[in-house]
């Protein structure tokens, strides 16, 4: 397996991508005649800039590289996180007119149908359009997660899976569906961005201006580069042991080859606390991702107006409060058995800063 990671240091993204793949010689990898899938991440409606969604500009560049070595059935899949529609993301955050420049196909895994997969006993629902691509590349952007610490390539590919499956993803814990997910599906390739990503948070709202791209063939090698640019060894992130153990990859040494090393910005930082800062808060079972993150961008909400200090009662969130009444605040509609709930699924981070300063 190829343990070499491309990496390269810049502001023009376009450009460093097409760079970057003639570098590692990417076509050299891809069958000719195969129809290509690209997997940016596009989780909810916010631009690049946000630090939350693939810098489309990376895309574009993908796609020109392609079609300048002979390659022309390529498609953009996506599906949005639960609550946020794909097709605004694809127009906020530049796909759409990416689409219409190039003439590729965007294809909302959102209203693809679901087709069941067994891997090693394990049962997945999986969008069944990706199933129609040969080849396909990963372009997660790297960044913090609230509940698994990092996203990246690994986790990326939830955007291919059902909203009911995302839920039951949650359920179950997230790490091991992640993992058998990444069984289920082949990373043929994969661009990381990082170019401006958010380090602490999956929606953004904390960009980091880091200025380079990599590029890698194994997505649990690439994950394992991730998770030490976010100050973690690689293992404390569990999906990813269990991505190797089911053989998807290999994590541990890889081979950084730095194309323009003199333009390598300051050393990334490791995670901050922002988001450990608010989870004190937070009582969290099987939590949905946008559930929590909406709770966690409300309560840094609160905090910018100096009434986080006030609030004296636990917040309760996820699918594991169900049926259940506690003494506390429960956040989403799981927690409705609650005598203090602010339901829906999701509810918004607007509606969630209102109910709580109701209930300081």
């Amino acid at each position: 397996m190829n343990n070499n990671i491309y990496i390269i240091y810049g502001k023009d993204a376009k450009y460093m991508t097409k760079q970057l793949l003639e570098y590692a010689d990417a076509k050299r990898y891809i069958p000719l005649g195969s129809k290509i899938a690209i997997k940016p991440n596009l989780v909810v409606e916010k631009p690049y800039t946000s630090g939350a969604t693939t810098n489309p500009h990376i895309v574009e560049g993908i796609i020109e590289y392609l079609r300048e070595n002979g390659f022309e059935n390529i498609a953009i899949l996506e599906g949005a996180w639960l609550g946020a529609s794909t097709k605004r993301a694809f127009e906020v955050c530049g796909y759409t007119e990416i689409a219409k420049k190039y003439s590729v196909k965007l294809i909302d895994t959102k209203d693809d149908k679901p087709l069941k997969v067994n891997v090693d006993g394990f049962e997945l629902n999986i969008c069944s359009k990706v199933y129609e691509y040969d080849f396909l590349i990963n372009v997660p952007l790297l960044k913090g997660h609230c509940q698994t610490q990092l996203t990246c390539a690994l986790k990326n590919l939830k955007g291919l899976i059902p909203d009911s499956e995302k839920r039951r993803f949650h359920t179950l814990g997230l790490h091991k569906p992640i993992a058998y997910l990444n069984k289920a599906i082949k990373t043929h390739l994969v661009v990381v961005d990082s170019i401006m990503p958010d380090p602490d948070f999956e929606e953004g709202g904390n960009p980091v201006e880091k200025d380079f791209i990599a590029l890698g063939f194994d997505p649990v090698l690439i994950d394992s580069f991730a998770a030490e640019h976010l100050g973690y060894n690689p293992y404390e992130i569990e999906y990813i042991s269990l991505s190797e153990k089911l053989g998807v990859g290999k994590a541990g040494e890889y081979n950084l080859i730095e194309i323009n090393p003199e333009k390598k910005p300051t050393e990334f930082s490791k995670r901050s606390s922002i988001v450990s800062r608010y989870a004190k808060y937070i009582e969290e079972k099987d939590a949905c991702s946008v559930c929590y993150a909406n709770l966690i961008s409300s309560l840094m909400r609160l905090d910018e107006q100096g009434l986080l200090k006030k609030l004296s009662k636990k917040l309760y969130i996820g699918q594991g409060y169900r049926g259940k009444a506690m003494d506390g605040i429960g956040i989403g509609s799981c927690t409705k058995a609650f005598d203090v709930c602010k339901q829906g699924c999701p509810p918004k981070s607007n509606e969630i800063v209102e109910f709580l300063k109701q209930n300081l």
